[in-house]
């Protein structure tokens, strides 16, 4: 039988693509496992979680975890003691919230007590080998403003909408707190931490403002814009002054999360990263917070700089969507986003199995 001119086409250009394929195939081994130098995902966990809590972090393949830590002053006893617990079940803690310091935030009589406190913790912290130790540093977290939005399917989605909460008046624990005063009280704070944290070979982590409203019960915001995260890790030049890189709370502020990073990484301030996506309406005032497969985040094109840059420390795929599955679970759901849209562990196995996809998916490249 005679063979045609277009079959010969196509057997030879079959013979050329098998090569091909071998060689891009040889470049990875399977299973892709992420290094030393690569990001550690990483869950959140309550610190009295038991085996059985810890074995189900385990099984979908986390390492790490994170946590609130004790009450200021932390001790290197108490710490290792928590520690221990959870290297004998497999898991490392990478990253703890401290926190307790509120005349500190408000330029209060007794912030140098509470700083005496802190510069303590992040010794112990030190000595124990946590590397990361993260903190809030505002006068009010605008958390009114969160509703449900239902998602595919009826999953819910935590939005955000300041007009709701933009008339409501300060707290009087809190007062009304301007830019200039917030400014001053972290500037003292950090001037007297990083020099610490350096020494103890930890890195601070502040969290942006979330969500990141301009004003949050009428007080103003530092770490609500780009230019605040930027004047903040200038204040001490240091890799222990350090933020949270939230790529969903940059798309908030209406930036480029890649952009962003790129800065960030490039001075070597990225000290932890939160892994979410967002769709916005309105830059820093309406916005959804949503699956992170169908938001304006390219979560991809975030992985692949984060391993560019050699980013080797806590990636939390936070912020759970809700679904059925999770809902009709006994406590299936718990938390502060519980009845704004937010999930469990099904939705963070989700996320966890999406997150882990992307890493792979980037270093097989």
């Amino acid at each position: 039988m005679k063979t045609t001119r277009r079959e010969l086409l196509k057997t030879a250009g079959a013979a050329a693509l098998v090569p091909s394929l071998a060689n891009a195939q040889s470049k990875t081994s399977w299973p892709v496992i992420p290094g030393a130098g690569h990001p550690r995902i990483c869950l959140g966990a309550a610190p009295n979680l038991d085996e059985a809590g810890m074995r189900k972090i385990k099984q979908i393949g986390v390492d790490y975890v994170l946590m609130g830590g004790p009450p200021i002053p932390w001790t290197e006893d108490v710490l290792r003691e928590r520690m221990n617990r959870f290297a004998a079940q497999g898991l490392t803690i990478i990253n703890m919230m401290i926190g307790g310091f509120p005349n500190t935030l408000f330029g209060r009589p007794g912030r140098d007590e509470e700083i005496e406190k802190v510069k303590a913790s992040i010794r112990a912290a030190g000595k124990v080998g946590l590397p990361v130790v993260e903190y809030n540093f505002y006068a009010h977290r605008i958390v009114e403003g969160y509703y449900e939005e239902l998602g595919r399917a009826g999953a819910g989605m935590t939005a955000f909408n300041h007009d709701r909460v933009k008339d409501l008046p300060p707290l009087p624990e809190e007062g009304m707190r301007t830019l200039d005063e917030m400014w001053a009280n972290i500037t003292y704070f950090l001037k007297r931490i990083i020099p610490v944290a350096e020494q103890a070979n930890v890195r601070m982590a502040l969290h942006p403002n979330d969500p990141p409203a301009p004003t949050s019960r009428q007080s103003q915001q530092i770490m609500a814009t780009l230019a605040g995260w930027k004047k903040l890790v200038d204040i001490v030049k240091s890799p222990a002054n350090g933020i949270t890189f939230d790529c969903g709370v940059t798309r908030e502020l209406g930036e480029d999360p890649i952009a962003v990073a790129k800065y960030f990484g490039a001075r070597d301030q990225i000290n932890h990263v939160h892994y979410r996506n967002v769709t916005v309406r309105k830059p820093y005032v309406d916005y959804t917070e949503v699956f992170l497969d169908e938001g304006q985040v390219n979560m991809f094109a975030v992985m692949q700089e984060l391993v560019k840059m050699k980013y080797k420390l806590g990636l939390y795929p936070e912020h759970p969507r809700a679904i059925d599955l999770d809902r009709e679970r006994p406590n299936g759901i718990t938390g502060g986003y519980a009845k704004v849209g937010g999930g469990g562990f099904a939705g963070e196995i989700y996320n966890v199995a999406y997150t882990k996809a992307m890493l792979q998916a980037v270093l097989s490249q």
